[in-house]
């Protein structure tokens, strides 16, 4: 009785010390935005999410309805909740929901109690809060959590997670990466492409009947005419020459879009390759998932590594290289240390260096970066986009390693029992 008695409260104050850490954290991004909280004012993207939310609730004028949109048509789902304290306070409101989500994907993290689901937990709260702004001013802060709890919950509630993924697509693009990871490795796969189409036809649906539905997918091509923004990986070059001189590489900013891209020199026929080079890696990194899998790689294992690979080719191989798409790789990461523990160091240890070296660029250094060509802020980026390029090589090694070494090929991860493990 003593020993369960004990185990109680080990349990307990475990769990008080997460609970008390993620309040921390969230309270340092409270006072952080308090004084735009109590000035009515808003951080970042978020005063174009205010807009278009106020724009369509009193002029009916609805963005990816009344017209082309560059989100998919589900992002508008939080800008409207987000209403619901009315436009002076509609900062608290969009933080209120980044922080039920954060807090939603830490409980299911830390739900089977074992020590690397609560060192995932722990991880996940320390890079959320090392992208600081990003974190809480982008709708990426709440994709990646409803990403993080479809993952952990493919296993247990199958339809409950595959329509996670699906409106979290709905919502950004970048979760069609993991889905893509999910098709090939996980059995139930028809589960997720049907309760995928089921989402699918409800955001179609409410399309079509606002008179919108030609406009529904615009989103998909709403980049093509961009260049290379400053902070892509495959800028970095291009970065360097408008830096050093001897070209005609230099920075321009597209107030347009609210965005710099480095123009001139190699910079139109880079951007030119992106999309072609991004669809090529993709494919490629889904014949090599479907390859190790048929080589006897364990469902669960393979479908985390190549859920990190598709992302994190989302990526490198992107022409945009906006900071909060480290949010993309911060949950992916998370649900492989919950999986896999210790195996996943190498990504967990590169994403603590790639956050931190992210902020410093954007928001904190930026100005000097695209105003002054700071050499200091070049080289942490340039730092930062090298990391990115070792973490996208590791998932690589990770999915041919599986490969090599086999599996039962159950959706499973070591040292969890499989009710609990997706």
């Amino acid at each position: 009785m003593s020993q369960k008695l004990a185990a109680l409260q080990e349990r307990f104050m475990r769990r008080k010390s997460l609970w008390s850490c993620f309040a921390l954290v969230h309270l340092g991004f409270f006072l952080a935005l308090s004084g735009l909280v109590f000035s009515g004012g808003v951080l970042s993207d978020i005063r174009f999410y205010r807009q278009w939310a106020f724009d369509g609730l009193n002029d009916g004028i609805w963005q990816g309805i009344s017209m082309d949109w560059v989100y998919p048509i589900g992002a508008l789902a939080p800008m409207l909740l987000a209403t619901i304290l009315g436009p002076a306070l509609y900062q608290l409101a969009w933080f209120l929901i980044f922080t039920a989500l954060n807090a939603a994907a830490v409980a299911v993290l830390i739900k089977p109690g074992t020590p690397s689901r609560y060192a995932a937990a722990y991880w996940w709260l320390a890079v959320t809060a090392l992208l600081g702004p990003v974190a809480v001013g982008r709708v990426d802060g709440l994709t990646a959590p409803l990403v993080i709890i479809g993952l952990l919950l493919l296993a247990a509630r199958p339809v409950v997670a595959s329509a996670l993924l699906a409106l979290a697509t709905w919502m950004k693009v970048w979760p069609a990466a993991v889905i893509l990871a999910v098709l090939v490795a996980w059995p139930r796969r028809l589960t997720l492409v049907l309760t995928g189409a089921a989402v699918s036809a409800v955001m179609a649906g409410i399309v079509a009947a606002g008179g919108g539905i030609h406009h529904l997918l615009s989103f998909v091509g709403a980049q093509g005419a961009r260049g290379m923004q400053m902070e892509a990986p495959f800028t970095t070059p291009g970065l360097w020459q408008a830096i050093l001189g001897g070209s005609n590489a230099y920075i321009f900013e597209d107030k347009l879009i609210n965005t710099r891209e480095v123009r001139g020199a190699m910079g139109e026929p880079v951007a030119a390759l992106m999309m072609p080079l991004l669809a090529a890696a993709a494919l490629a990194v889904v014949l090599l998932l479907i390859w190790a899998l048929r080589r006897g790689a364990n469902a669960g294992e393979l479908l985390i590594s190549g859920s990190l690979a598709l992302v994190a080719a989302f990526i490198v191989f992107n022409k945009v290289g906006s900071p909060q798409f480290m949010l993309w790789l911060g949950a992916v990461v998370a649900v492989g240390l919950a999986w896999e523990g210790r195996s996943w160091r190498v990504p967990a240890l590169l994403m603590l260096a790639i956050a931190p070296l992210t902020t410093l660029v954007y928001p904190m250094f930026y100005a000097a970066l695209y105003n002054d060509l700071n050499v200091a802020v070049a080289l942490a980026l340039t730092v930062r986009n090298v990391l990115l390029l070792v973490l996208f090589g590791w998932s690589l090694v990770r999915i041919v390693r599986l490969a090599r070494t086999g599996g039962s090929g159950s959706l499973s991860a070591p040292g969890v029992r499989p009710e609990t493990a997706p």
